[in-house]
Order: structure tokens, then C-alpha cells, then sequence
């Protein structure tokens, strides 16, 4: 008793506080005796992981340690002072025992403060110092680059694209003249554009991350407006695309995942009585494959409901009721303009539109876009885009007198074919590449030409997106550096073309749309084994 101060007080008061309140609102009720008394407003623990959700959407800015915490909510002015006067006294201290602590001391000690003084949970100190940790590396990363006007870049690229053409021309002549000293030169100038092509990409390639990230908050809010818990999961956020592919990628990405959030996930009673977690997720990643980039939008809701789709088609008359369709050609309807199987329009979907529009945008970029489902499991959306729109390295094919260009990217090997192995087959044109089966075409007779046929033709074997074919040339050529021109509005409807490209000698050589010549050899084999079989 001897040590009680009279002139003090020893009286504590806890108080559990519920209602929807913030809590400057509840400090300012205490305000009268707020430097009479030591006041600590502490946050439920469930509200934990909404301020560090909110840490995570502040803006990527240099902001002080208390700065972000009051921004947030979760501190107010008047502990943060108090919490700097605790900081100042405590290095004074060290000042004179110790010597002087370094900023980011400083900054670790005004944390510690502030949760000893129970003004803040770790967690949402340790979400905040994380993303201090980011700002400041973005800073730092800003810093050792520089901005460059996109204009200024396409033009370089258009001037690398001319250099290219140029070189061919030179190498040309140089074989022609048949001189060992100027082919030589010749081989190093076109090492030395082609380092230079590549390095000039390179600048317009970007992480996808940055747009990926871009939708957590639209996920977040179309979640709370349709009463749905779901969570996005990032993956393949490193890698790396052309700027105006990701510029051009999003708006598609955007209705992909709108749909999966309305149509794909169902609300948290709907999946507890499925037997699943009453939050669902949407998984975006990318990958490198053969030569181009895949973007997968995964859901794990409910999956395509086949029947619905088949009884809408049969509905519109795209197919006839007895008509026998695969799950894949059938999942492809939904790319029909105006076909919906939503049973409610909302604001995000179910007016029949948007789909077709994704189909058509993907296939601008020389892109193609698929379809897995499996009812009561999931859906996945995966979109294959080539890396660049503009220089490529390809493979150069001669059929007739004209000469064509598969992406080299594409390209798995090239063999001599005769012409027993071409003709006089039930069933369609296969060959048993390696003890594996391959689907195989004569672009002869895929482009109609007339003449004499070489006595030996080659077979390039091409690869897209897990799926082989061959296709019969009369003659390869080798690599070719490529500068992708686009076509004019009289091709548009040249499918099988995915642009052209000028050759060192003047002629113009026809890029091949390979995706659409391996989906066109697969069709057209098996519509000949289903005839067979019949």
C-alpha cells in the first residue's frame, strides 16, 4: 500500500464494443479524458484480414509506416503521435548508450511500439512493413528504367522489320556473286540484325502479372454483389508477353472471368450442397508453350452443363435434335453470337453477347481459345497467343513456284515422303512417325495447284498446342528471318494465312496460319475414319 500514489489512478476498464463504426469515431467519444488516461482501440481479430486486404490495395507509393496504418483505419493521429514520442524518447536512449540507429531501426521500433502498446495486431504491422518492401523495390526497379513513348518503339520495330527485308536482299546477291569474303561479312551483319531484332523485342516484352493482378479487386467486388465467396489465385505472373498482345488480351480476360464468377461459381449454399467449400475459386496462370504463350481462366464451380447447351442449339436450329456432337464441338457454340444459356440476364452476363466477341479479338492476335469442362468439377478456358506480332523466326517451304513460311517455332522436324506413302490409303493420310501415329496433308491439294509433282516431296511435322500434323511440301528451304506484314481487307477471309512477308529478292511469301492447317488436317481425318467406319 505504501507504493499507491493517491494523486493516481489504478482503475482499468475493458470494454467489447459491436457496431458498425470506425475506430476514430470511437476514440473521439473518449476524447475528454484521452490525455488522462492510456486509451487502446483494439480491432476484433476477425476484422485481421480485411485491413490486410486493404494494406494490399493502397497504392504503390512511398508512404510512411504509420501513414499506410492510418489510411487503413487500423491507427489513429493520436496514437501515432504517441508512438513517435515512445520512438524519440527510445533513441535518445540508444543515442547515448549505443550510437545512432539507421532508418530502417527506426521504422522496425515504431512497429514494435505500436503492437507492445496493443494499438495494432502483427499481422496487419507485418502486412504493412511487406508492403513498404514492395513500393520501395518498385521504386528502386523504376529507377534503372527509363520511359520511352510507345509511338517511338513501334517505329523502331517497323525500321528493325525493313532492316531485316534489306539483309535478306544483301544475302541474296552475296550467293549469287559467289564470293567467300563478302558471304562471310554478309553472315555477320545478318548475326548482328538478328541480335539486334531480338534485343529490340525484348524491350516490348512485359510480365502478365501486372494485368493478372488487376482483377483481384474486380473479382472481390462482383463476388459481394452476386453474394458469392470466391478467392483469385495467381500463377505464371513472370511471364513475359509483347505489350500490345497484353494491351489487347484484357478486355477478353475481363469477360472470361465476369463469366466465371456469374455462371462457373455458385453461391457458398449452392456449393455446400455439392459437397464442396462454400469459396470457390478462379485460378489464372501462363505459361510458355511451343512457341507461344497460354492463358488459362480456371474455375472450380459447376462446370458446362452439355444438355442445356445441346437443347439451346437444337432451339436456335445449329444442330438437328438427333445429331451426334462432340464435347469440344459443342462447347464451341458458346462462341455463337447471341447464344446464352443464362436463365436471368444480369449486368455482368446472360444477354448472349460478349463471347463471340472474346473469339474474335483472340483470333486478331493469331490467337485460338479453348474449352474444358467436366459438369460438377470446373471449367477451363485456355487461350494460346503467339509471343509477337511483329518479327519472327521462320521456316522457309516451296510448293509449286510459290513460296510459303511456317513460324519455326512450330516446326519439330522435316523428313522425305514418297509417293506411295502419300497415296492409296483407306481412311485418310497417315503416317507412322516413330511408332506414332500423324495425320498428314499435301498442300498441293490443299492450295489446288496444277503441274508435275516432284518425284519426292518432304513432310514438315508441325506442332500446336499438344496436337501434331504433317504437312507435304515440295521443297524446304531452311530458316528465314520473317517480318510479319499484315494482309489487306480483301484476305480477310483467308483463313489459312496469318500475314506475309517480303523475301530478299522482292517476291512476297505467304505466312501460314499453322494452328488452323492442324485443326483443318484433324477434321478432315477424322470425318474420313468416321466415314470408313460407317
Amino acid at each position: 500500500m505504501d507504493d499507491i500514489d493517491p494523486e493516481l489512478c489504478y482503475l482499468g476498464f475493458e470494454i467489447v464494443f459491436d457496431g458498425d463504426t470506425t475506430k476514430l469515431s470511437i476514440e473521439n467519444v473518449f476524447d475528454f479524458l484521452i490525455d488522462d488516461c492510456d486509451l487502446r482501440i483494439v480491432s476484433p481479430h476477425s476484422s485481421i484480414s480485411d485491413y490486410v486486404a486493404l494494406i494490399n490495395d493502397l497504392p504503390e507509393k512511398s508512404m510512411h509506416l504509420g501513414e499506410m496504418l492510418k489510411e487503413i483505419g487500423s491507427l489513429t493521429e493520436h496514437e501515432l503521435q504517441y508512438a513517435l514520442r515512445l520512438q524519440e524518447e527510445l533513441s535518445h536512449q540508444e543515442e547515448l548508450g549505443k550510437g545512432d540507429e539507421t532508418a530502417i531501426e527506426r521504422k522496425k521500433l515504431i512497429g514494435e511500439i505500436m503492437v507492445e502498446e496493443k494499438m495494432v495486431h502483427k499481422p496487419v504491422l507485418d502486412a504493412a512493413l511487406e508492403k513498404q518492401n514492395e513500393v520501395k523495390k518498385s521504386e528502386e526497379q523504376r529507377k534503372k528504367t527509363i520511359r520511352v513513348d510507345a509511338v517511338k518503339l513501334d517505329n523502331m520495330i517497323n525500321l528493325i522489320g525493313e532492316l531485316v527485308i534489306t539483309g535478306a536482299n544483301v544475302k541474296q546477291i552475296a550467293e549469287n556473286e559467289g564470293n567467300s569474303d563478302l558471304n562471310e561479312a554478309v553472315s555477320t551483319m545478318s548475326r548482328l540484325i538478328e541480335d539486334v531484332r531480338d534485343g529490340t523485342m525484348n524491350i516490348r516484352m512485359v510480365q502478365i502479372g501486372d494485368t493478372f493482378r488487376r482483377y483481384e479487386r474486380v473479382v472481390r467486388d462482383l463476388s459481394r454483389e452476386r453474394g458469392k465467396k470466391i478467392e483469385l489465385l495467381i500463377s505464371g505472373g513472370e511471364t513475359e508477353l509483347d505489350k500490345t498482345l497484353v494491351e489487347k488480351i484484357s478486355d477478353p480476360l475481363m469477360h472470361l472471368i465476369r463469366n466465371a464468377v456469374d455462371h462457373g461459381l455458385g453461391t457458398p449454399e449452392e456449393r455446400i450442397a455439392e459437397g464442396k467449400s462454400e469459396k470457390g475459386s478462379i485460378y489464372l496462370n501462363a505459361y510458355g508453350e511451343t512457341g507461344s504463350i497460354v492463358i488459362e481462366v480456371v474455375d472450380d464451380g459447376s462446370g458446362l452443363n452439355r444438355e442445356k447447351i445441346f437443347n439451346k442449339a437444337v432451339e436456335r436450329n445449329i444442330i438437328d435434335a438427333d445429331q451426334k456432337v462432340s464435347d469440344q464441338d459443342l462447347y464451341q457454340l458458346i462462341f455463337a453470337p447471341g447464344f446464352s444459356t443464362a436463365d436471368v440476364v444480369t449486368n455482368i452476363s446472360g444477354r448472349g453477347v460478349g463471347m463471340d466477341v472474346v473469339r474474335k479479338n483472340i483470333e486478331a492476335l493469331r490467337g485460338q481459345i479453348e474449352i474444358e469442362s467436366e459438369e460438377g468439377i470446373g471449367t477451363t478456358m485456355r487461350i494460346r497467343l503467339p509471343l509477337t506480332l511483329a518479327i519472327i523466326d521462320g521456316f522457309m517451304v516451296q510448293v509449286g513456284s510459290y513460296y510459303y513460311i511456317l513460324p519455326l517455332d512450330m516446326v519439330v522436324e522435316c523428313n522425305e515422303i514418297s509417293a506411295d506413302d502419300m497415296f492409296g490409303k483407306d481412311g485418310g493420310n497417315f503416317l507412322d512417325l516413330r511408332n506414332e501415329v500423324l495425320p498428314f496433308m499435301s498442300l498441293r491439294d490443299f492450295f489446288k495447284m496444277e503441274g508435275e509433282r516432284p518425284k519426292r516431296s518432304n513432310v514438315v511435322v508441325t506442332e500446336y498446342g499438344r496436337k501434331k500434323a504433317g504437312l507435304v511440301v515440295d521443297r524446304p528451304i531452311g530458316e528465314f528471318q520473317t517480318v510479319i506484314k499484315p494482309m489487306g481487307k480483301l484476305f480477310k477471309n483467308l483463313k489459312w494465312a496469318g500475314g506475309a512477308t517480303i523475301l530478299g529478292t522482292g517476291e512476297v511469301a505467304i505466312i501460314l496460319d499453322v494452328p488452323m492447317l492442324i485443326q483443318y488436317v484433324q477434321n478432315l481425318e477424322s470425318a474420313k475414319a468416321e466415314k470408313v467406319v460407317q
